[in-house]
């Protein structure tokens, strides 16, 4: 299983010489695995090359779950070049209840108003699919699992697991508690944070959005995103091996990342891995 980085930045995209070594491009993330179909998560920005490459290797189904509906999440889905290769099916699943509530918010942005292309004139070439949240179900031999996070509108974050290997996508989502409860405030998990335990209990890789620092966070707590400190608690209470901070900030300078990715250098239990665009990891098995 490879797991590889297409965009790694939160919010909006961010071009411009502070942002070139770990890259502007919003959400997307891509597993492959020999003899199965790619699984992409998001199709933010980076979701453009990512389409490209998957053109390229002339793939003939691709499964995309999107962890939510929000802009930097699905502005590259009429961008991502294997919805429009006849000999390509791409099944698109996302918080819903059902197929019809799926294809229904994607039609909101694909309207003609906010993009030109309207979701008529590609629809055919989409199969839909809504994922209510805790269900579990299988993609292309991927056994997935899923959990309701802690977002404006709600999101959802997602467990896949294939022959004994598993990742963890956990983006756009704050703690699951209050300061004063949980592992913030060292003491026993809330009950959410039993829940996201249970699901990445000895992940391989956890992705988990780190997009703020600790103070950032408590000044905008409702804006529904963490802090590196959390997602490492998470990651050592579940006994992830490897946890990745991802969704970085648009203000986050490629020098802020490396100082970043120096503070935690040395951690192990969980090791950890400050998400870069274009970067690969490779999980034998």
């Amino acid at each position: 299983m490879q797991v590889s980085f297409w965009g790694v930045r939160g919010s909006i995209p961010t071009s411009g010489f502070d942002t070139i070594r770990y890259g502007g491009h919003t959400s997307c993330v891509c597993i492959e695995a020999e003899g199965h179909p790619p699984l992409v998560f998001d199709l933010g920005t980076g979701a453009r090359a990512l389409g490209r490459y998957l053109v390229q290797k002339d793939v003939e189904k691709v499964y995309v779950l999107l962890s939510h509906t929000h802009m930097d999440h699905l502005y590259a889905l009429p961008y991502f070049a294997p919805v429009f290769q006849p000999n390509c099916r791409v099944h698109l699943g996302l918080p819903a209840e059902s197929a019809e509530a799926a294809r229904s918010r994607v039609g909101q942005y694909l309207n003609g108003v906010f993009h030109p292309l309207r979701l008529d004139d590609i629809g055919s070439r989409l199969a839909f699919h809504g994922v209510p949240a805790g269900e579990e179900f299988s993609v292309g031999g991927y056994q997935v699992a899923t959990l309701r996070m802690v977002h404006p509108g709600g999101t959802l974050g997602y467990r896949v697991q294939l022959g004994g290997r598993s990742v963890c996508y956990l983006t756009d989502t704050g703690p699951l508690a209050k300061p004063d409860e949980g592992l913030m405030a060292n003491k026993a998990p809330t009950a959410m944070e039993l829940d996201l335990i249970a699901l990445v209990q000895g992940v391989d890789i956890m992705v988990m959005d780190a997009m703020f620092d600790e103070d950032e966070y408590l000044d905008k707590q409702k804006w529904g995103h963490g802090f590196p400190e959390y997602t490492v608690a998470i990651a050592a209470a579940a006994k992830v091996s490897t946890v990745v901070f991802f969704h970085h900030s648009p203000d986050s300078t490629d020098d802020m990342l490396d100082a970043l990715s120096q503070k935690w250098s040395a951690h192990q239990s969980p090791r950890v891995v400050v998400a870069k665009e274009g970067s690969v990891m490779d999980l034998e098995g």
